[in-house]
């Protein structure tokens, strides 16, 4: 246990180091980003003398490191500043679109994972056969479609043609079917595809024949020995997932007008909204260490072979 823990600690200090990296990286890129937001916010004729004021008020006067510093202080307070271009809080704006963006991101991968382990495990015990040949041929069908092109064909299909389900916005839970149909699929045959591979992979391990050879039941080898070995890479493959789904429902967010963060974020580069496309990816960064260490952590302790490397490193 100790040396998990320790493990576990050194995750933590990669992980905020890697957190610090990225926020000087984003402060950089959003400084070299052409144009001005006082200049998109303001009227065209606005004198001079205002600009530099509402410059002050924002403290977009000051050096870009004592604004860096500034805002890396507060932000670790957990103030994220104010929208230049609502007013408002940016803390204010993330609350009100992070349940919309959790309940598309975490049905995703909840239909994901239901629907891949089973199809990866049926379509690895019957290798070469018609069902599995149908599971791998859709697998690379949806794999190769892009998000956005998926999204657009089925508003055309489930909207505009059949007129069963809405085509944007929230209005009721049917609104969630065709966004979360769009963020489903893709991710959907990546999961199944390495649900199968790595069934098919313990399958041939003798350990499998031995329980066959106990008398054990086909269930039972299937479900405790086979499928219990093959799901650690694909558990590691869910906390990888997760923070890529929050921060790939930018385009799926956008083309089906859902109203969480992902356009949220898309609105504020539009509008170089500084306080608000900083505060977004701050989040997600934090999303993707957190999930990262985690996975790392629950896969050590599902895997005896990562837990004898790390006592061997400690």
């Amino acid at each position: 246990m100790s040396d998990l823990l320790e493990y576990a600690v050194r995750k933590l200090i990669i992980g905020a180091f890697v957190v610090f990296v990225v926020t000087v990286v984003l402060f950089c890129i959003m400084q070299l980003m052409p144009g001005d937001p006082i200049q998109l916010i303001s009227n065209p004729r606005i004198p001079p003398e205002k600009i530099a004021e509402l410059k002050k008020h924002w403290g977009l006067d000051k050096p870009v490191y004592v604004q860096y510093f500034y805002w890396l202080f507060h932000i670790l307070q957990g103030d994220f500043g104010t929208s230049i271009t609502t007013g408002q809080k940016v803390i204010t704006l993330i609350k009100a679109r992070l349940p919309y963006t959790l309940l598309l991101a975490g049905g995703s991968l909840i239909f994901q994972y239901i629907i891949a382990i089973p199809l990866g495990l049926m379509a690895a015990y019957k290798e070469h056969s018609i069902f599995d040949s149908m599971v791998v041929v859709s697998t690379i069908i949806f794999w190769s479609i892009p998000s956005f092109w998926l999204g657009i064909l089925l508003i055309l299909i489930f909207s505009l043609k059949l007129k069963l389900l809405p085509v944007s916005g929230y209005d009721g839970l049917s609104s969630l079917i065709l966004p979360l149909m769009t963020a489903t699929l893709p991710n959907l045959a990546s999961t199944l595809r390495l649900t199968r591979s790595e069934v098919l992979e313990v399958l041939r391990e003798k350990y499998v024949s031995t329980a066959y050879a106990k008398g054990l039941s086909e269930k039972r080898v299937l479900i405790f020995h086979v499928l219990r070995n093959a799901l650690i890479p694909v558990t590691l493959m869910f906390f990888l997932y997760l923070p890529w789904t929050v921060g790939g429902a930018v385009i799926i967010e956008t083309i089906f007008s859902w109203p969480g963060m992902g356009r949220l974020l898309w609105t504020a580069i539009s509008s170089q909204d500084f306080p608000v496309v900083q505060g977004i990816i701050f989040i997600i960064a934090i999303l993707t260490v957190v999930s990262n260490i985690a996975g790392d952590i629950i896969t050590a302790c599902l895997d005896p072979r990562i837990r004898a490397e790390i006592r061997g490193e400690s």
